[in-house]
C-alpha cells in the first residue's frame, strides 16, 4: 500500500492524476474503473486538462463504471452516469465503444451484471480502479456485510448511504438498491486509487487503515492489495 497525504483536495487530485498518467503511459488500451461523486471529481478535471494541453491522449482507453442506482441511468439527473458524463466522459469525449456502464433502468439487472463482467474480460484487466469511501466504510455500493468474494451484483443500500446520497438530487429520492462491481472485481485490478478528503471522513479513514480487516468495513478488504494507493488530504488523515 502506498499512502499519500497532501494539504488540500486539489493537491491529492493532482497527485493522483499525475500518477495515473504515469502508470498508464506504456499500457496499450488500458481499462479504468471509474467512480462518480465528489472524491474523484478533481482527478477527472486534472485528466481533462492534461488531455486539452496534449499531455495525455485517452482515445484508446476503455472505461467501466463502478456503480449505479437501480432504476436510473444517464438520463436521470443525479445518477452516477449523469455525474460521470459531466465530469469525465463528456470532457474526454469518450465514445460508446470505449465505455461500459450499468443501466439501472434495464429490465434485467443480472444481465447488466453479466454485460459488465464480459466487458472486463474482453478489455481487462482493470489497470486502475478509482474509488471513494463512504462514511460507513463502503466502496462502490459494497455496503457493510458484503462478502469479500462478491462480483458484479445487485446491492441493498445501507440507510447511511441512502441519506448521504440525497445530496446528488434536487428532491427526496428513493435509493434502496444499486448495481455495483464487487469486492473481488476491485481486488482483481492492478491498481486501486482510494481518494478521500474532508474532516467528516477522518474517523472512517482511521478505521479503514487501522481496524481489523472485516467485511463489516468493506474498504479494509482492499488494504493488503499490493497496488493500493490511498490519497488523503490533511483533514481526512487527521485521526491517523
Amino acid at each position: 500500500m502506498q499512502l499519500s497525504v497532501n494539504n488540500t483536495y486539489r493537491d491529492i487530485s493532482n497527485t493522483a492524476g499525475t500518477q495515473l498518467i504515469e502508470l498508464l503511459g506504456n499500457v496499450k488500451n488500458p481499462l479504468l474503473c471509474t467512480a462518480s461523486g465528489d472524491s474523484p471529481r478533481g482527478l477527472y478535471q486534472y485528466l481533462a486538462l492534461q488531455q486539452k494541453v496534449q499531455t495525455v491522449q485517452t482515445s484508446g482507453w476503455y472505461f467501466v463504471g463502478l456503480d449505479e442506482w437501480l432504476g436510473m441511468n444517464g438520463s436521470d439527473t443525479g445518477s452516477c452516469r449523469y455525474h460521470l458524463n459531466n465530469d469525465l466522459f463528456g470532457p474526454l469525449q469518450v465514445n460508446n465503444q470505449q465505455l461500459c456502464f450499468f443501466n439501472g433502468r434495464a429490465t434485467d439487472p443480472l444481465a447488466e451484471c453479466n454485460k459488465t463482467e464480459n466487458f472486463i474480460r474482453e478489455h481487462g484487466p482493470v489497470q486502475v480502479a478509482i474509488i471513494g469511501l463512504g462514511t460507513n466504510g463502503h466502496v462502490g455500493m459494497n455496503e457493510p456485510g458484503t462478502p469479500a468474494n462478491s462480483r458484479c451484483h445487485v446491492a441493498d443500500i445501507d440507510e447511511t448511504t441512502m441519506l448521504t446520497g440525497q445530496k446528488y438530487f434536487t428532491g427526496p429520492t428513493q435509493l434502496n438498491k444499486g448495481l455495483t462491481l464487487g469486492i473481488e472485481n476491485l481486488l482483481a485490478a492492478k491498481h486501486i486509487f482510494l481518494m478521500v478528503s474532508g474532516l467528516k471522513k477522518a474517523a472512517i479513514v482511521a478505521q479503514v487503515m487501522q481496524a481489523n480487516i472485516s467485511e463489516n468495513i468493506p474498504a479494509t478488504l482492499l488494504r493488503n492489495h499490493p497496488g493500493l494507493h490511498v490519497y488523503l488530504d490533511n483533514e481526512a488523515a487527521s485521526q491517523l
